[in-house]
């Protein structure tokens, strides 16, 4: 009887080896695949001193030749009646100048802009060659005296932020990056304390292309390329009417770059470095 047992357990190990076997075996490969990057948190900065919001401008200069190249897609919340005049905050040719190219790249949209070309947003934000980044609602600045903008209150400061973010949900915009970049550049310690409950990475740039408002494309591909180094952000815009000659700088300044060594990245791959 003893030996009947020993017998019925062994027989059971045997089975229940085998069949763990079988079933690990089609598994392990799935098992090995990385998880799908929508459930991945995206890479930012831990909070500054005092925790306030940080602020990113370059990346590192010694891991590789990269750049990441972005774009400002500017629209200020009073622009809708030069929009229904016909003028365009947006540009296309450039956007597809982007992916015949195949350059990763970090678009910082207004909520206003999204609203205004909900169809380019969504595209654009469902193209895994880029990442759509807060450039806040308004296009408001954030302080006194920065580049004749309108100025939005610290009371409100956050609130415009989040209502960019509203309006990319509307808009069919997936996945957009907690990362925020000031109109204008302009920003003090009110406004990095204003954004810190939102919980994004403020990102800067070291490299001003110069395209806003410039008609010399020549001299805005000259300044791009003289001003890259390693982990440089390289600010432009994604506007035809206040930056005409950006797409004829990005046709010279990609295959400049490329030839000189550097690899293209969106801003998440400069953070997370």
């Amino acid at each position: 009887m003893v030996i009947t047992l020993v017998r019925r357990v062994a027989a059971a190990c045997v089975l229940g080896a085998a069949l763990t076997a079988c079933a690990a075996t089609p598994q392990t490969p799935r098992l090995a695949r990385p998880a799908p990057s929508a459930t991945t948190a995206p890479p930012t900065l831990a909070p500054g001193p005092g925790g306030l919001t940080p602020v990113f401008k370059n990346g590192s200069r010694t891991h590789g030749r990269t750049v990441a190249l972005t774009f400002d897609a500017d629209m200020t919340a009073d622009q809708g009646v030069r929009a229904a005049r016909g003028e365009h905050f947006d540009n296309p040719g450039l956007i597809s100048a982007l992916r015949a190219l195949e350059v990763p790249a970090t678009v910082f949209m207004t909520g206003r802009w999204a609203e205004q070309y909900p169809e380019q947003a969504r595209s654009i934000g469902r193209d895994p060659l880029f990442e759509v980044a807060n450039h806040s609602y308004s296009h408001y600045a954030f302080t006194d005296d920065c580049y004749g903008l309108p100025t939005v209150s610290g009371d409100k400061m956050r609130a415009d932020v989040e209502r960019a973010y509203t309006a990319f949900r509307k808009a069919g915009v997936p996945d957009t990056m907690p990362y925020f970049r000031f109109p204008g550049g302009c920003y003090d310690r009110r406004a990095l304390k204003a954004l810190t409950p939102a919980g994004v990475t403020a990102v800067q740039w070291d490299v001003v292309s110069g395209d806003a408002f410039a008609t010399d494309a020549e001299a805005v591909s000259r300044q791009v390329l003289e001003g890259v180094r390693p982990g440089s952000v390289v600010v432009l815009h994604c506007t035809r009417s206040a930056a005409p000659t950006t797409e004829r700088v990005v046709r010279t300044v990609v295959p400049e770059l490329r030839r000189k060594g550097f690899r293209f990245v969106k801003v998440s791959e400069l953070i997370g470095s």
